[in-house]
């Protein structure tokens, strides 16, 4: 092994994990069909009525029969959006569960919920199976968003209770996936613009890692005459 005796440059500007989230409504699933070369992933059905390039998943099976046909094809796309992660981590409980089940432990359990467990034992094997599956999903595409919904939580700021907004995910899953990603940013409508946030506050959990992201906001969509323009070539720079 050569160590490194000079700088090494860095290798990309662009985030090659993202989460996106939002309140509902504000045109998340709108700005994402409009990202080129890209597969939506919906498990919502909340693309019921977006053009877009797009396939439903309703179970982890049928996620995996997805991903096998994108590796088959030579994974065409370059970016995977997974929408919503939120939905993610109701469709993985089943395979958590067996996880647990799998464990000496667990062969006795006739309970159809890990997190059922008392003292909170499940949730250890709700973040596994939650991370094994993510895994999996970016191995599928170069760049991978997660997209989510907005949950409202409560703090006291000088001496007062103020609303914040944070991820919708449980616990130390959504710690965990906001630590691993290259940004997150909360989508918001003002006006006929769509804007990104990544400024990060007491109030709200945002951040990224490329520099032209850090703090930064951007106009993701715009709707001009009936007609949304995204900018997505202010996310994606290289």
């Amino acid at each position: 092994m050569e160590l490194p005796t000079k700088i090494v440059k860095a290798s990309t500007k662009s985030p090659r994990k993202m989460v996106i989230f939002s309140k509902p409504k504000v045109g998340k699933s709108s700005a994402l069909a409009h990202l080129e070369n890209s597969l939506l992933l919906d498990l919502e059905r909340g693309t019921d009525f977006l053009d877009a390039v797009k396939i439903q998943a309703n179970s982890l099976a049928e996620i995996r029969e997805i991903g096998e046909a994108v590796l088959k094809a030579g994974k065409p796309y370059k970016t995977l959006i997974v929408d919503t992660v939120t939905k993610l981590e109701e469709m993985i409980l089943p395979f958590a569960l067996q996880l647990y089940k799998d464990t000496p432990m667990g062969k006795a359990f006739k309970g159809d919920n890990v997190l059922s467990l008392p003292n909170g034992a499940g949730y250890a094997f709700h973040r596994e199976a939650f991370f094994k599956v993510t895994a999996y999903l970016e191995t599928l595409a170069d760049r991978i968003i997660y997209v989510g919904h907005l949950k409202a939580k409560y703090i006291e700021k000088d001496g007062k209770e103020v609303a914040a907004a944070e991820l919708d995910l449980i616990g130390k899953v959504k710690a965990m996936l906001s630590a691993d990603v290259d940004a997150i940013g909360l989508l918001y409508r003002e006006g006929n613009q769509t804007i990104l946030s990544f400024k990060t506050s007491d109030d709200i959990i945002c951040g990224a890692r490329p520099e032209h992201l850090k703090n930064a906001e951007i106009v993701l969509g715009e709707l001009v005459d009936g007609k949304l323009t995204t900018h997505w070539d202010k996310i994606y720079v290289d």
